[in-house]
């Protein structure tokens, strides 16, 4: 019985040798086989941004090593470097880009520039357009290059005679005749046409503005109104635009600024810096409907202020327009009452207090 037990533990102490033995020495057969070798060639890359039209040189050039496997019959090997030298770029590369035929041309070829550098900043559809600022219309210049705000309008409207587009009142005056031959006794124009009597039209006076009759209650007497100035104009404050994109505070350089780099001398680095120039313009990024409304206000004389908003913010809100009648209503502002005593000295103006640590700008004699 023992001896079965001893001859079963024997055999498969064998056979586990047997499989250990076979494993071994298949994996000693694998790693014998020689690897198949890979071949590495190098390639030319734009190791910076290179312009439509910049020139290909060894400055804006570098070279990358890709698998012989993956090399393409239109890219540029280590040895075709005098293929490269002299051509310009067909389009602007951006840096790390593989150079292939398809993207240089020869220098004596004719490479559109697709306008200034700053004009692919705008997208499919928009324009932009320069419209006048000041400090205040800005948010204290806190407005910048690529932020997002919201252009206001405030304008002033007066009412007007239809017939004449002139501002009421109109004038009046007293008509004393009308015929051929000049009126005695009266002020007028007159005009003639060749070979005819003059037409002439008298008016008496002066032109004063045109009032309006009234009945007096207590003594039960008509008497006759007229303005005692000038039509006062109405404003009204809207937001036109929402969500608008900043392209530039200020002016565009007039010349590239790589070449304003390589022509300005050096300067010494403790000559006083002057400073900068606040700007007066700004441009924005709008549809072209809403350039043509910028224009309108322009021309017209608008107030335009823009306010800063979050970019990340691009929900639009529907507002009211401000008017008087709706600071009035929708801030619950009294219209003061007539009382029979008063402020003394009298308020006609409101004037800003002086405070000690202003500034006082003293002109130059």
């Amino acid at each position: 019985m023992r001896r079965g037990r001893t001859l079963i533990l024997v055999l498969l102490i064998i056979i586990i040798g047997l499989v250990v033995g076979f494993v071994a020495i298949r994996q000693f057969l694998l790693t014998q086989q020689p690897t198949e070798q890979v071949v590495y060639v190098n390639i030319y890359y734009a190791a910076q941004n290179i312009p439509q039209g910049g020139e290909i040189n060894e400055s804006v050039l570098a070279t990358m090593q890709i698998p012989q496997t993956s090399l393409v019959a239109v890219m540029y090997e280590e040895n075709e470097l005098p293929n490269l030298i002299g051509k310009v770029a067909k389009f602007p590369l951006d840096q790390g880009v593989v150079i292939t035929e398809s993207m240089i041309t020869d220098a004596s070829s004719a490479v559109p520039i697709s306008g200034p550098q700053w004009a692919s900043l705008i997208p499919p559809g928009m324009t932009a357009m320069s419209v006048p600022i000041d400090r205040l219309s800005v948010s204290g210049y806190a407005i910048n290059d690529g932020a997002h705000v919201n252009v206001n309008a405030c304008l002033l409207f007066v009412d007007v005679d239809p017939s004449f587009q002139t501002i009421l009142p109109n004038l009046t005056a007293v008509l004393t005749g009308t015929g051929l031959g000049s009126v005695q006794g009266a002020t007028g124009t007159g005009f003639s046409v060749e070979g005819l009597p003059i037409l002439s039209l008298g008016v008496a006076g002066a032109g004063s503005p045109q009032g309006r009759l009234e009945l007096d209650p207590s003594v039960q007497q008509p008497y006759y109104l007229v303005p005692s100035e000038a039509q006062r104009p109405r404003m009204v404050c809207q937001t036109l635009l929402q969500d608008v994109t900043v392209m530039k505070l200020g002016n565009f350089p007039l010349v590239p600024t790589e070449s304003a780099s390589a022509d300005t001398p050096a300067t010494d680095p403790n000559a006083q810096q002057a400073q900068p120039v606040a700007p007066d313009i700004i441009t924005l990024i709008v549809s072209p409907q809403d350039s043509i409304t910028l224009s309108y206000l322009i021309y017209t004389n608008a107030k335009l202020t823009m306010t800063l908003r979050n970019p990340t913010d691009q929900s639009r809100l529907a507002t009211e327009a401000s008017t008087l009648q709706f600071l009035l209503s929708q801030y619950n502002i009294p219209v003061p009452a007539k009382l029979p005593y008063a402020m003394q000295p009298a308020i006609t103006t409101l004037v800003s207090p002086v405070l000690p640590n202003d500034a006082v700008n003293v002109p130059a004699e």
